[in-house]
C-alpha cells in the first residue's frame, strides 16, 4: 500500500500478503492444539513445510518491516514526532476494535461486564509483555522496533558495524537467557529481543543490496538452505514438539537470526530483480498485502472454529495435502472483510496521515 509520502512498492506487498498466508494456513490447519492436522502427522518436504510452520509468516513481516523502513527513509531527514504519529494512525485503530471485540466476548463468556472491565484493564500490560490478543503482541514488538528505529539509522549511517555487533549481542543475551533458564524459545518468538535480530538484518539487507540483485542462483542457494533447515526443524518437531513448549532446544538461540538472513537477503533479491508488472496475479498478491494487517488481526475471531466446521461438516482435513487448498480458499475468503476494515475502520485514520520525511 501507499506510504504517506507516496511510495508503493509491489513487490514489497507481494510478501506481505506470502507473510499473513502463511500465518492463516497454520492457524487453519493446525488449530490451537493440533487439530483437524495433528502436529505430529505431518512430514513434509520442500517449501510446503513453510505452511506447516507457518509461524515463520511472523518472521517474514519482522524482517520485511526492517527492509521497507530501510527503503523509505534512505537518505532522509525524518521528523520522529511525525514517524510516531503516523504508525499509531496505521495500527492502532484496528488494534483498538480486537481489543473491544475482545472485550465484549469476555462479558459474555462470563455473563458479566465486571470481566470486560478487568480485560481492559490487563491491556497495558501488553505493551511490555506479549500477553495481546489475536497476535496483537507482534504489533508491540513492532512498536518497539520504532522506538529503536532512531538507533537503527543513525548506526546505519555513522557506524554500520554497530548493526552487527547489536546482532552479536541479541544472540549472547538470548545464550545467556538460555543458560539461565534451560529454555530460549519464548523470549526468542515473542520479544523485540529474538526479533530484533529480524529488524536489523532487514535493513542490512537493503543495503547490501546489490549482493543479491539479479543474482538468482545465489537467491535459489539461500532459499533450498532455508527450507532444508526448516524441513530438520519440523522432522525434529517443530514449533511445538521440540520435545514441548516452549522447547528446550539450543536452536532457538540463533533460529529468529536464521530466519532473518534468509528472508531479508530473499525480499532484496525479489524486490530489486523483477519489474512486478501489473497482471492479474499480481494485482491479486498486492490487495491481499494491501489487506494483510486487516487478515492478521482478525483471522483469529473465526479460523479456527471454520477449520473445525469444515472438518465435520463438509469434508475431512485431517490430512495436510486436502486441507492446504481449503484453507487457501478460506483466505481469500478473507478479503471482503478486510475490505470492510480497510474501508471503514482503517482507511479514516489513514486519511490523517502526514509526510514525516525530507530530502
Amino acid at each position: 500500500m501507499k506510504a504517506s509520502s507516496g511510495e508503493h512498492y509491489v513487490a514489497l506487498d507481494h510478501v506481505r500478503a506470502v507473510a499473513a498466508l502463511l500465518v492463516f494456513v497454520w492457524h487453519f490447519v493446525h488449530g490451537l492444539h493440533g487439530s483437524p492436522v495433528p502436529f505430529a502427522s505431518v512430514r513434509l518436504g520442500g517449501p510446503l513445510v513453510l505452511f506447516d510452520e507457518g509461524h515463520v509468516g511472523v518472521a517474514l513481516f519482522m524482517t520485511l518491516s526492517g527492509y521497507l523502513f530501510a527503503k523509505l527513509l534512505d537518505g532522509k531527514r525524518v521528523v520522529y514526532s511525525l514517524f510516531f504519529w503516523n504508525r499509531v494512525l496505521r495500527l492502532l485503530p484496528l488494534l483498538l476494535l480486537v481489543f473491544a471485540i475482545n472485550a465484549i466476548g469476555e462479558a459474555v463468556r462470563s455473563g458479566h461486564l465486571q470481566s470486560a472491565g478487568e480485560y481492559l484493564r490487563s491491556l497495558p500490560q501488553g505493551l511490555i509483555l506479549p500477553t495481546w490478543p489475536n497476535g496483537g503482541w507482534s504489533i508491540a514488538v513492532e512498536f518497539h522496533f520504532y522506538l529503536l528505529l532512531p538507533l537503527l539509522l543513525f548506526l546505519v549511517r555513522r557506524w554500520p558495524l554497530g548493526l552487527w555487533l547489536l546482532l552479536a549481542f541479541a544472540i549472547l543475551l538470548r545464550t545467556g537467557y538460555y543458560v539461565r533458564t534451560g529454555e530460549v524459545q519464548s523470549l526468542a518468538y515473542l520479544t523485540i529481543f529474538g526479533r530484533i535480530d529480524q529488524f536489523v538484518l532487514g535493513i542490512i539487507a537493503f543495503h547490501s543490496r546489490a549482493h543479491f540483485i539479479g543474482r538468482h542462483g545465489r537467491a535459489a542457494g539461500i532459499a533450498a538452505a532455508f527450507v532444508t533447515l526448516y524441513w530438520w526443524f519440523d522432522k525434529s518437531g517443530g514449533f511445538f514438539l521440540q520435545p514441548s513448549y516452549p522447547s528446550p532446544s539450543r536452536l532457538w538461540i540463533v533460529l529468529p537470526t536464521l530466519e532473518g538472513a534468509a528472508f531479508a537477503a530473499l525480499i532484496a533479491w525479489y524486490d530489486g530483480s523483477f519489474l512486478h508488472k501489473d497482471g492479474m496475479l499480481s494485482r491479486l498478491f498486492s490487495l491481499l498485502g494491501e489487506y494483510s494487517y486487516s487478515i492478521y488481526l482478525l483471522h483469529f475471531f473465526f479460523v479456527f472454529a471454520l477449520a473445525q466446521w469444515i472438518d465435520a461438516n463438509v469434508i475431512d482435513i485431517s490430512n495436510f495435502y486436502v486441507a492446504l487448498p481449503v484453507s487457501i480458499l478460506a483466505y481469500l475468503a478473507m478479503i471482503p472483510i478486510a475490505y470492510l476494515s480497510m474501508r471503514f475502520v482503517e482507511l479514516p485514520f489513514l486519511r490523517l496521515r502526514r509526510r514525516y520525511t525530507k530530502v
